[in-house]
C-alpha cells in the first residue's frame, strides 16, 4: 500500500474569534488539491481552545468538504477519558476514517492508565482508533511496550508519533514490524523520509498547512521509487522547518505562515501568541526565501 500523508490542518478563525467554516473548507480543498489527506481538530488545529460542539461541527464541515476525495482522522483526545469517549462516539456517528486520541494532558497517566484510556476508546466506536504521543504537550508518553500491548487491541490501527526521538519511532516501527494491522505515522517534519524508509505508513504534519505540495511531494516520489527527488523535497522541508521553527511554538509559526499567504485563516484564540510585526517580517523573508507563491505554497525548486 502507498504511504500517505495526512496535513494536522489549521481552524481558522473569524476576528471575534468564532470558528470561520468556508475559509476552513477553503484549506481542505487546498489539501485536497495537492493529494494530502486530512487531520483535524488535532495540535495546530487549535483543539484545546475548541468547544466539544465546535469540534464536532468541524468534523462535519471537513467530511462535507472532503466528500470521499481523501482520507479523514480527528482527534478526540482530551484529559478525561468521559469526554474523550463522547467526542469519540460523535465522530463515529459522522463517519471519519480514523479516530486520534491524544495521551491525557494535565493529568499525569500511569502506562496502566494509558491502556485503559485508548482501551475504552477503541472498545466504543467502529471507526479505527489511533494512539498519538506528543509529551512535550501533554507530559503522559506512551511507551513503546504499551504500543505493543495496546496494538494488540482489535480496533487500534496504529500511532502518530510526534515525540522527535528517533530512538522512540524505531521502537514504535519495531512494534508495526511485530504486529501486522497495526500502522506507525511520523509527526516530525524533518523525518518523514526517513521514517517511510524504515517502515511508516505515512505521515500527519502540521508544516504541510505551510508547504502542502512539498509534503506531497515527498509521498509522490518515494511512491514512485524517486528517492532523489524525495530526498531534494525533504531537505527543502527540513530546511524550511528549520527556519521557521526557531522564530517561537510551531503550530503559531505554521498559522503566522500560513495567515501572511492567506489572512481568511485568522488568528488563532487568545491567549495564544498576538501578531508581533518584527516576528511577521522575519517569517516574511522565510517565506520569499523559498520562493512560496502566495495562495498555492508551493516551494520554488
Amino acid at each position: 500500500m502507498s504511504a500517505q500523508a495526512f496535513v494536522a490542518l489549521v481552524t481558522c478563525f473569524n476576528e471575534d474569534e468564532t470558528i470561520n467554516f468556508e475559509a476552513t473548507r477553503a484549506q481542505v480543498r487546498r489539501q485536497v488539491a495537492a493529494g494530502n489527506n486530512i487531520m483535524c481538530a488535532g495540535t495546530n488545529g487549535d483543539f484545546t481552545a475548541l468547544t466539544f460542539e465546535e469540534k464536532v461541527r468541524l468534523t462535519e464541515e471537513v467530511v462535507d468538504e472532503v466528500a470521499g476525495k481523501v482520507k479523514v482522522i480527528v482527534n478526540a483526545g482530551m484529559p478525561a477519558t468521559f469526554e474523550t469517549l463522547k467526542l469519540a462516539r460523535a465522530f463515529d456517528r459522522i463517519g471519519v476514517d480514523g479516530i486520534a486520541v491524544i495521551t491525557p494532558f494535565f493529568i499525569a497517566c500511569t502506562q496502566d492508565g494509558l491502556i485503559r484510556h485508548f482501551s475504552t476508546v477503541a472498545d466504543a466506536v467502529r471507526t479505527p482508533v489511533y494512539l498519538y504521543d506528543i509529551p512535550a504537550r501533554t507530559q503522559n508518553h506512551i511507551e513503546p511496550e504499551t504500543a505493543r500491548t495496546l496494538a494488540r487491541h482489535g480496533n487500534i490501527a496504529g500511532i502518530k508519533d510526534s515525540g522527535g526521538a528517533q530512538q522512540t519511532l524505531e521502537a514504535y516501527l519495531q512494534v508495526a514490524h511485530d504486529v501486522p494491522g497495526f500502522n506507525v505515522y511520523s509527526g516530525p517534519d524533518h523525518l518523514v523520509l526517513w521514517s517511510l524508509q524504515n517502515g511508516a505508513a505515512g505521515c500527519i504534519s502540521g508544516l504541510g498547512n505551510a508547504l502542502p505540495h512539498v509534503l506531497a511531494g515527498i509521498l509522490d516520489a518515494f511512491n514512485r521509487g524517486d528517492i532523489a527527488e524525495a530526498e531534494r523535497q525533504q531537505a527543502i522541508y527540513t530546511a524550511f522547518r528549520t527556519d521557521l521553527y526557531a522564530l517561537g511554538f510551531a503550530p503559531a509559526m505554521v498559522k503566522r505562515a500560513l495567515y501572511l499567504q492567506d489572512a481568511s485563516v485568522g488568528a488563532s484564540r487568545q491567549p495564544a501568541l498576538l501578531p508581533d510585526p518584527l516576528q511577521d517580517e522575519k517569517i516574511r523573508e522565510i517565506l520569499a526565501r523559498y520562493g512560496i507563491d502566495a495562495g498555492m505554497g508551493r516551494a520554488a525548486g
